[in-house]
């Protein structure tokens, strides 16, 4: 019932997106006052624009007017945000600066767009549609620290892509979450990744790798592992360093570098990183390039899988890079993803279909459905 029940999927809006931090993009896609792309999520619409400060809003797509949508196309760049219904003409803060033949005591500035919260992490842009969400404070001071050394602000969007699947979200959050299945279904992942093997993840090679890992300092102490329930809801975080099969330098075909080195990084140290920010934004961060995954429903069985690939700032496509290598390895595991998941979904759907026991290597996914039935409980009162 949970992948299948319409009233189920309309409280998983509700209580877990319309309240949950959740990744809308990049500051790099909107460099200039003006630009603009649009996030959505079911009947939802939000303009995240840069406004003439260079400060980044988060604002409904629905006219204060008649409620009709104000930016029709995924992205653009606008001196102003007008609506083309009936004229209304809005600052990129949202503010009201216009509107044709009002009546005499009619007040602009009562009338401006609703915003939602927007907060940046290290130039990743994310938004929260609660009235009063759980602070991101936390999420920027801790998990901030140990991101440093990549410096993601400098970094920039070099592809972007979205995976949609024939299946409820939840299904394609739960394979995200475990590595079960990656010897079996990603061949061209397992070579070089050690979480798809457990035996070859020995003390001496985490020992080995890490020594020479990017620093994540948090107070005084150093950590490899961290993960932490929000003190509010939806902005759980998490952050993993682990080591990558040796010989493998990087997230790639044949495992060698793709593209420049990140932010303070100096070389490869033969690892990875993963990190999370609150229920379904995931990426795995390697020393020259990162990718972002958010999950987001389209309905009751479809969902998507937005994929950004992050280089280093001054990276040239074509010199520095080639954004056919820079993607394969993830596009190939995405799309064999999008099948199996597909398939998973076919066989839940089926009046058979009875939950099994969770092997060893599925501990995050039993931690994210404990997450989700208390989430949903609570909602429930």
């Amino acid at each position: 019932a949970f992948y299948r029940e319409p009233d189920i999927y309309a409280l998983d809006i509700e209580q877990i997106y319309l309240k949950s931090w959740l990744y809308a993009g990049h500051q790099s896609e909107i460099p200039e006052p003006g630009d603009w792309f649009l996030y959505e999520l079911e009947r939802e619409s939000v303009i995240i624009v840069r406004d003439n400060q260079g400060g980044i809003n988060a604002l409904v797509n629905v006219c204060r007017h008649r409620g009709s949508r104000i930016c029709l196309q995924s992205k653009g760049r606008s001196k102003r945000l007008a609506c083309r219904y009936h004229g209304w003409v809005y600052d990129l803060d949202g503010a009201l600066i216009a509107a044709r033949q009002m009546s005499e005591d009619f007040d602009l500035a009562e009338h401006g767009l609703r915003r939602i919260h927007c907060e940046l992490l290290h130039g990743m842009i994310f938004i929260n549609f609660a009235p009063e969400p759980a602070s991101f404070e936390p999420v920027q001071d801790q998990l901030g620290a140990c991101l440093e050394p990549y410096q993601l602000d400098q970094a920039r969007v070099a592809h972007r892509q979205h995976y949609p699947m024939q299946a409820n979200w939840k299904l394609a959050v739960e394979n995200y979450t475990e590595c079960y299945h990656c010897a079996p279904a990603h061949p061209e992942y397992s070579r070089g990744h050690v979480l798809a093997h457990p035996d070859k993840e020995t003390e001496e090679a985490y020992k080995e790798v890490l020594s020479a890992a990017p620093v994540c300092g948090l107070g005084n102490r150093e950590v490899n592992r961290i993960y932490l329930d929000a003190e509010g809801f939806g902005a759980d975080y998490s952050y993993e360093r682990y080591p990558l099969i040796r010989g493998h330098l990087t997230g790639s075909e044949d495992g060698q570098p793709v593209a420049p080195l990140l932010g303070k990084i100096s070389d490869y140290y033969g690892g990875c990183t993963d990190f999370q920010v609150g229920p379904v934004t995931f990426a795995l961060a390697y020393c020259d390039h990162v990718m972002i995954y958010a999950f987001r429903p389209l309905g009751l069985d479809r969902s998507t899988c937005d994929i950004s690939w992050l280089v280093r700032g001054d990276a040239v496509e074509g010199e520095d890079y080639d954004k056919d290598r820079l993607t394969w390895l993830w596009d190939v595991t995405t799309e064999a993803d999008k099948r199996i998941i597909e398939h998973n979904a076919a066989g839940v759907n089926s009046r058979y279909y009875q939950p099994g026991p969770y092997s060893k290597m599925e501990t995050y996914t039993w931690k994210f459905v404990e997450w989700y039935l208390s989430a949903i409980s609570e909602s429930e009162g």
